[in-house]
């Protein structure tokens, strides 16, 4: 009989002879944990069924264990979770200066003066800042070569955007050995997402766009805490990838115990990233648990349409589907080829001029 986890969809085969004929019987998916409940009411004994009836509790314990040894991977170790939510202190710290400059931008008495004041106290940053500036894709007609200057050519929101961009660039431009993710391809799935969650919100709620883009930014980092783990365990990982049909987020439950989504929640508040948005990436893959958070669905589909313009992180690959009604329930169905576009262009012409040194 196959059964079908409801809370993770995992599923799993399991021999009709292990199956207590017309009893009810629940017990936690291995995965997730989540209970699965199952009425044989219905099913018969097999023919000549003269076997030894066991009691409930032993079919039920029975049925566990045949779950279980159906995968490869090691049992988690209970203390595991607990020690890497210990590590999510070692993290860095999110860049000052991108919480400075939300704060400035939310308080009409400041100016682009201001701006220009707290991201010059971090050299580096302005000077990525002012390279993704002069990219192609803004467009300017004359290079900009000062935060004052790019502040009023670009206007509040682009200046807050790329800011954003060049202080997380070093973080989410990591090379992660246990997910098998290039730099390279890390750093453009989180463009992609963030882009594509900054679109989609311009479509359907402009209010949101600048957290939409952190958020979609963001949004996978609980991958650089759950990296070193994975690499520890990256034989059971790639063979729970395969059995979970490349869902990242199954393998690591499965494996560690919590998934990167979790982790990145963990981590906003950390960085003390407004709550919103710290649901938003908790529910980015099913974000009809968020209660309605329009931010889990943007990204959500952000994540998506990244996949389709082939702008992936190289782990959960074409194998990614929508949450059913998810992109019904923010109207973009008809939109997707549009975005795509945007964010290919986007995505290109940022990366390009960067890496050429323009």
């Amino acid at each position: 009989m196959k059964i079908e986890c409801p809370h993770c969809n995992k599923i799993y085969n399991i021999p009709d002879d292990r199956l207590p004929p017309k009893k009810r019987v629940s017990f936690p998916c291995p995965v997730c944990k989540g209970i699965i409940k199952l009425d044989l009411s219905e099913i018969s004994a097999p023919p000549g069924g003269d076997r030894p009836m066991p009691s409930q509790a032993e079919e039920k314990k029975r049925i566990v264990y045949t779950i279980k040894s159906e995968s490869n991977a090691p049992l988690k170790d209970k203390k595991l979770k607990y020690n890497i939510l210990k590590k999510i202190k070692d993290l860095p710290p999110m860049p000052k200066v991108i919480m400075q400059v939300r704060q400035i931008m939310n308080n009409p008495k400041l100016s682009f003066k201001d701006i220009a004041q707290a991201i010059g106290t971090d050299q580096a940053i302005s000077a990525r800042t002012l390279k993704m500036a002069n990219s192609a894709y803004y467009g300017l007609s004359c290079q900009v070569s000062s935060i004052q200057q790019a502040s009023v050519v670009l206007g509040y929101d682009t200046l807050n955007e790329l800011i954003t961009l060049a202080a997380s660039s070093t973080l989410l431009g990591k090379t992660l050995k246990g997910y098998g993710i290039s730099s390279n391809a890390m750093w453009r799935h989180s463009l992609a997402v963030a882009f594509g969650s900054k679109i989609i919100a311009n479509k359907k709620n402009p209010v949101l766009e600048n957290n939409a883009f952190l958020a979609g930014l963001i949004h996978d980092s609980g991958k650089l805490v759950l990296d070193p783990y994975i690499y520890e365990k990256k034989h059971y990982f790639q063979t729970c990838m395969k059995e979970s049909q490349n869902r990242s987020v199954l393998a690591e439950k499965q494996i560690l115990g919590v998934d990167h989504s979790e982790i990145a929640s963990e981590i906003c508040k950390k960085w003390k990233i407004p709550e919103t948005i710290a649901t938003a990436i908790r529910y980015h893959h099913k974000p009809s648990k968020s209660k309605k958070n329009l931010l889990a669905y943007f990204v959500h589909a952000a994540d998506y349409i990244a996949v389709l313009s082939e702008i992936k992180d190289d782990t959960d690959k074409q194998t990614f589907q929508p949450e059913e009604g998810a992109l019904e329930f923010i109207g973009i169905e008809k939109d997707i080829e549009d975005i795509m576009d945007s964010v290919v262009e986007y995505v290109d012409k940022i990366t390009s001029d960067i890496n050429s040194g323009k």
